[in-house]
């Protein structure tokens, strides 16, 4: 009988590990689908982008460095120094966020995100460029940066696709987006209700303001998100939504 319970006892912990596996499956796979085919080439099939063409190759704000797969944080603004080697470089890294691999080419330490695997590049010793004598040799499509609050640099775009609410819903909570209210545009009058509006008589459309830090987040993506969440086809309606508004 004794055999038998924990017969059942090691069933059970192996079926609770297959979900977990399932579940972490599921969750590297989304993740990998939201990124472009350049970044899969180099994250995940280890390629590398051509020297002098990252967008951070050069940049000295003060910041944070996450993952591009997953938002761990991998360095600081405090780690990067100039190396002239045509990518980012960093002589240190945030403890725990880097895993070092023997690269395939026998010579080299590859190095990839503790958290989700994802490649960065390579690391390299007795360069002697910094008193720390190391050198992370980083992609900088594998990574994004978030800069101190100061330098953040903020821009605004109205957006109207039907119901202001419906349409704020997807941009509230969007990376790069730091705030979003809703309002009213166009129109036969300057101060208008609600109420007023929904008449349909006012000429008034429904809009989202959306303030985002064009650091973290391109006008593009945010437009692309704009055509995917609404049908511009529609005239004065979006779904169970009718009125000109």
């Amino acid at each position: 009988m004794k055999t038998v319970k924990i017969f059942f006892i090691l069933l059970l912990l192996s079926l609770s590990c297959l979900g977990q596996n399932d579940s972490l499956i599921k969750s590297k796979r989304n993740m990998i689908n939201k990124l472009t085919s350049h970044e899969k080439h180099v994250l995940i099939d280890k390629g590398t982008e051509a020297p002098f063409s990252g967008k951070y190759n050069e940049t000295k704000a003060e910041g944070l460095y996450v993952c591009k797969m997953c938002d761990a944080p991998l360095y600081t603004s405090e780690h990067k120094f100039v190396s002239t080697c045509g990518w980012p470089s960093f002589d240190d890294e945030i403890k725990g966020a880097i895993k070092r691999v023997p690269d395939a080419d026998g010579r080299r330490t590859e190095i990839v995100c503790s958290n989700c695997g994802g490649h960065l590049g390579h690391v390299f010793k007795g360069e002697f460029l910094t008193e720390k004598n190391l050198r992370h040799c980083v992609n900088s499509v594998s990574m994004k940066f978030i800069p101190k609050k100061e330098d953040i640099k903020e821009e605004v775009i109205y957006l109207a696709g039907g119901c202001f609410w419906g349409t704020e819903y997807y941009y509230k909570n969007l990376k790069g987006v730091i705030r979003t209210s809703v309002g009213f545009t166009g129109g036969s009058k300057e101060k208008i209700t609600y109420k007023e509006v929904c008449t349909g008589t006012t000429g008034h459309a429904e809009v989202v303001e959306v303030v985002y830090d064009k650091n973290l987040i391109e006008v593009g993506e945010i437009i692309k998100l704009f055509f995917e969440i609404h049908d511009c086809t529609q005239i004065n309606r979006q779904g169970p939504e009718i009125g000109e508004q």
